[in-house]
């Protein structure tokens, strides 16, 4: 099982500390760092600073959400980035949610998201196979534009830029099963936003194609008082279960109901709604928090660590907030 560093996106603002973990993460044998976006930071740009400033770590997006680009415009940036970085990138893609995808990109939400990934992958794949102009008759991409508002002199193109990698890795995050089941067809690995070896039957992994990547986020950190160790995770839940999508269509809040957690994930949206998210988060059972999570004393990570170890999981994305933490974890992979 290999160790990833998962940085996230930005709060506020940059995170002084994140280009330091990544040069750890690789002095401690990590394979690969990833970044993320929501609605502030992106996803690409955080991540060539840090190609600039490694050498051999794997690069990631875990995950850069599909509405904030047309596909050919991804599609430009992994391959920039692969070139720049000398055939490092993986490109992990991910749908959102109705709330982020109306409310900030400002595009609608697809009535088929199935599909609209399946499109969306399959133009990926085309400019950097590069084997002709890109072409797809899609329902929601279509190269050429056909729409009621074309001008009709749309021209099928090929990228100019050869892609250093035609088959660059590509990723999905996905949380429901039919999602998890197209992902298992189409892409080359999966991420997992929350992952319980004590579960592993919610995610009907069956049949899974040889070399397919399984590499969840996990929240790691070495500390004596679980309990305390837990919160950052119980707020992340919180946040994620209540605020990021609407009540009625809460892809996360659907997976922890899927685990075990409905009536708990009803709370917690519940009082999210009212504006009481102190006590939404702490509405996040600490033991559902714990089993997605490395929290603890090094030997009680170490332990758990074996679960990780004794599924399909191929790659663990560590967030973990401090240098110590990361070298235990390497330690304990070694």
């Amino acid at each position: 099982m290999r160790l990833g560093l998962a940085l996230g996106y930005w709060g506020r603002g940059p995170d002084a500390g994140h280009l330091d973990l990544a040069r750890e993460a690789e002095r401690l044998g990590y394979d690969s760092v990833w970044t993320a976006e929501a609605w502030g930071s992106d996803a690409f740009t955080p991540l060539t600073w840090i190609a600039a400033h490694t050498s051999r770590i794997r690069l990631g997006t875990a995950v850069a959400q599909m509405a904030a680009r047309t596909p050919t415009a991804t599609a430009m940036h992994a391959l920039t980035l692969d070139h720049l970085s000398g055939g490092r990138m993986t490109l992990g893609l991910g749908l959102s949610g109705p709330q982020v995808v109306e409310g900030w990109y400002g595009r609608p939400f697809p009535a088929s998201p199935l599909t609209a990934t399946r499109e969306y992958v399959e133009v990926v794949r085309q400019v950097l196979r590069r084997e002709g102009p890109v072409r797809l008759a899609g329902r929601f991409h279509r190269h050429p534009y056909t729409g009621a508002d074309a001008t009709g002199l749309g021209k099928p193109l090929k990228p100019i830029t050869h892609p250093l990698r035609p088959h660059l890795p590509v990723l999905l995050g996905a949380e429901g099963p039919k999602n998890i089941a197209q992902t298992l067809r189409i892409a080359d690995g999966w991420l997992p936003l929350y992952w319980s070896p004590l579960r592993t039957d919610v995610y009907d992994l069956k049949d899974l194609p040889a070399g397919f990547t399984v590499a969840p986020l996990v929240r790691a950190q070495v500390c004596d008082d679980v309990a305390a160790g837990l919160l950052p995770v119980k707020a992340m839940l919180g946040f994620y279960i209540g605020g990021m999508g609407h009540a009625a269509r809460n892809f996360h809040a659907g997976l922890m109901a899927r685990m075990g957690y409905a009536a708990e994930a009803r709370r917690i949206q519940e009082l999210f709604a009212r504006g009481r998210r102190e006590e939404a988060v702490l509405a996040v059972p600490d033991a559902f928090a714990d089993e997605i999570s490395l929290v603890g004393p090094r030997q009680r990570i170490a332990e758990r660590l074996d679960l990780w170890r004794a599924g399909p999981v191929t790659d663990l994305l560590v967030t973990a907030p401090d240098p110590a933490t990361l070298r235990v974890l390497a330690e304990l992979n070694a």
